[in-house]
Order: C-alpha cells, then sequence, then structure tokens
C-alpha cells in the first residue's frame, strides 16, 4: 500500500462564531497560546508523513499564504539582533518550494464541496482530510495514529471518539459492524442522528484517510443535508466498495470552531507547558477561589 503523501484543509469557512475577530484575519490563523490554529494542523499532518499540503481557501485569506511564505526582512532583523530563539520559532511556517498548493472554493457548498476541489492534485492515491477547527491534543498526532492503522486495514478511514447518547445530534456517528483494538469496521455514517435511533456513539470529528475513488462520488451524488454537498453522504456511497472503518485515536479533542472550545483548548495547552503551566495554574487557581465581597 502506498504511504500517505497528500493533504486537504478544507480552510474557505468565513468563521462568523468568531466575529469580530475574523472580519480581517481568517478564523485558522486565531493563536492558541502562540502558534494559529492552522500550524497545529500542519504539524500534525508532517508528523504523519505528509509531504504535499492542499489548501482549499477562499478570497479574504491571503494570510494563511502569507503566514506559509518566507519573511526575509523579518529573518534578516532578527538575525542582525541575535535573536537566534526568535528564528528557531519561525522554522515550522516555512515550507519547501512546490509543497503548498492553494485552490479556491468559490462557494461555500459543503465540505465535499471543498474537498472536490483538490481532486486534480490529489490524482489517483489515497490521501487524508484535516479541519483545522478540531484541534487534538496527543502524545503521537492522530494522523500518524491514523496512517499506522491504515497501512493494515485500507478503504476509507474516519477518527471517531466516542460522546454520551445525548450529543450525537450534533455529529456524524458510525453504524459499527465489529471493532478489533482501536479500529472500527462500519457499515456506514449517519449525520446528525436522534440519539434515541442513532447506531453508535461513535463520532466523527475532522480526520479522514480516503481513497480517491470519493472523488467520481462526490460529483456524482446530488446535494444532502442543509442543500450542501456532504463528504459523509459520499464516504456511506463509497463504504460497500472501498471499505469504512473508524479509528478510535488516543488524544483530547478540541472543538476550536466554537469561543468555548477554544478557549478550553488555550488553557489545555498553556497548562501542558512547561514554561507556562507554573503561573498559569496558580492564576486560574486564584480566579477559580470565591471572590470576596466587601460589606
Amino acid at each position: 500500500m502506498k504511504p500517505i503523501r497528500k493533504a486537504v484543509f478544507p480552510v474557505a469557512g468565513m468563521g462568523t462564531r468568531f466575529l469580530p475577530a475574523t472580519k480581517s484575519v481568517p478564523k485558522e490563523m486565531l493563536p492558541l497560546v502562540d502558534r494559529p490554529l492552522i500550524q497545529y494542523a500542519i504539524d500534525e499532518a508532517r508528523e504523519a508523513g505528509i509531504e504535499e499540503f492542499i489548501f482549499v481557501s477562499a478570497a479574504g485569506k491571503g494570510a494563511l499564504e502569507d503566514y506559509f511564505d518566507t519573511a526575509a526582512a523579518l529573518e534578516m532583523s532578527l538575525k542582525a539582533k541575535g535573536k537566534t530563539d526568535a528564528l528557531k520559532a519561525l522554522e515550522p511556517t516555512r515550507m519547501p518550494e512546490g509543497a503548498l498548493t492553494i485552490v479556491r472554493q468559490r462557494q461555500a457548498l459543503g465540505l465535499g464541496h471543498a474537498v472536490r476541489q483538490a481532486r486534480h492534485l490529489v490524482g489517483d492515491e489515497a490521501f487524508a482530510v484535516l479541519l483545522p477547527d478540531d484541534v487534538i491534543m496527543s502524545r503521537k498526532g492522530v494522523l500518524a495514529q491514523m496512517v499506522d492503522a491504515h497501512a493494515r486495514v485500507g478503504g476509507h478511514m474516519v477518527a471517531t471518539m466516542d460522546v454520551p447518547r445525548p450529543a450525537v445530534a450534533s455529529y456524524g456517528v458510525l453504524d459499527v459492524e465489529n471493532q478489533k483494538g482501536r479500529v472500527l469496521q462500519a457499515r456506514g455514517m449517519v449525520e446528525k442522528p436522534r440519539p434515541d435511533v442513532a447506531p453508535s456513539t461513535q463520532a466523527v470529528v475532522g480526520r479522514y484517510i480516503l481513497q480517491p475513488s470519493v472523488f467520481e462520488t462526490l460529483a456524482n451524488i446530488g446535494p444532502g443535508a442543509g442543500g450542501e454537498l456532504q463528504l459523509t453522504d459520499a464516504i456511506n456511497a463509497d463504504a460497500s466498495s472501498a471499505g469504512l472503518s473508524g479509528f478510535q485515536f488516543d488524544g483530547e479533542r478540541f472543538d476550536c470552531g466554537s469561543i468555548q472550545g477554544f478557549v478550553q483548548a488555550t488553557a489545555a495547552f498553556a497548562l501542558a507547558r512547561s514554561d507556562l503551566s507554573t503561573d498559569f495554574s496558580a492564576f486560574i487557581e486564584a480566579r477559580a477561589e470565591p471572590q470576596k465581597i466587601s460589606a
């Protein structure tokens, strides 16, 4: 089985939940501690062996392209001032020539539509999809975990986590046939089912490894929920021929598409940093104490 070399990053969303911050700054550029959301996704992809990065973007997202470009003037200034630590901090923002390609999604017609824009760049090989809104804290990156498992089982693979049954209505949910370790063989997926009829509590989160056959399916199926082209529908239509499995990843997922999730992720990543955790923990503990009210 060929290695997974290419990854698609759907980054065309407007980020309206974060207005007014996202009026002029792409949501993916919002900093989680000291790195933008997109950097976490890129770092995870690199760890998994990804060599080609495809951004499905939109108008007004030029900051994403600039971020991964060379900042010659800044680097020269840092070198002249001997700021080696700052220069080192810039290293993850550099991309080899030709490694990053940006395509435009002119209309927001669903995740499936966004992924379909990358067809001519992916070609005839399996590829990954990472949603930068889903930030996952783990010792080994989730995509790297999935790549190892996918090498054994093939087909389409989606990352899953177990959620309380009342919460399944907010997710795509896996219809599990059997389980072996962390791999769940599945019949298909159900998009945002009612809790009482959901086939399982295995919720799909924003990491996928897909076979190229999904592109042909996306070209032939019609709009689904919300009048949009749903990636879930295409994977379901392909499941019987290509195969479908879920992967119960090891890690903690934060929904950084919501303000609550973003704030929680910021706290969790700050607490995990040796240079920040002591002072930040003390700050949190002090804020959590009942405030004295003077008479």
